[in-house]
């Protein structure tokens, strides 16, 4: 898929296995976040809507107003976080690296980069929409 140029029709057509799709207040700060913080790709940016890649990965953000006859709207709460309860894990990117580019851009930091007994090493920082990002990594490739 060239997801500079797919049309919505098409994408929603390709798209296959499972699927991420985070709601954010402001699509344009949430993809700055991801794109400097995790080093993510946007693809047709919008005001409404964005393709991210991490790696080979694909999911969406949108934004609260493309959501207006979807059921899970009301669901959201109307103070943060509102995404208590996911873990979003990236399991390509380097904790320490992450969080100190989180702190430079309005990330919070939920846990320093700490070795966990399932045998990563991970941290855990919260964006501003709540989405708590989990950059880890095997404990092996740390050492």
């Amino acid at each position: 898929m060239d997801y500079e140029t797919i049309d919505a029709d098409s994408f929603g057509r390709g798209l296959r296995g499972i699927g991420l799709n985070l709601l954010v207040r402001d699509v344009g700060a949430e993809v700055a976040f991801l794109k400097a913080v995790f080093g993510m790709k946007a693809f047709q940016p919008t005001a409404d809507f964005a393709i991210m890649t991490y790696g080979d990965q694909v999911f969406q953000l949108h934004s609260d107003g493309t959501y207006h006859s979807n059921p899970l709207l009301g669901l959201l709460p109307e103070n943060p976080p509102r995404g208590g309860g996911i873990e979003i894990r990236l399991y390509d990117t380097d904790p320490e690296e992450a969080v100190a580019l989180a702190k430079a851009h309005g990330g919070t930091i939920l846990q320093e980069p700490t070795d966990k007994p399932h045998g990563l090493h991970e941290a855990y920082i919260l964006c501003e929409n709540g989405y708590a990002w989990v950059p880890s990594r095997g404990k092996d490739s740390v050492d």
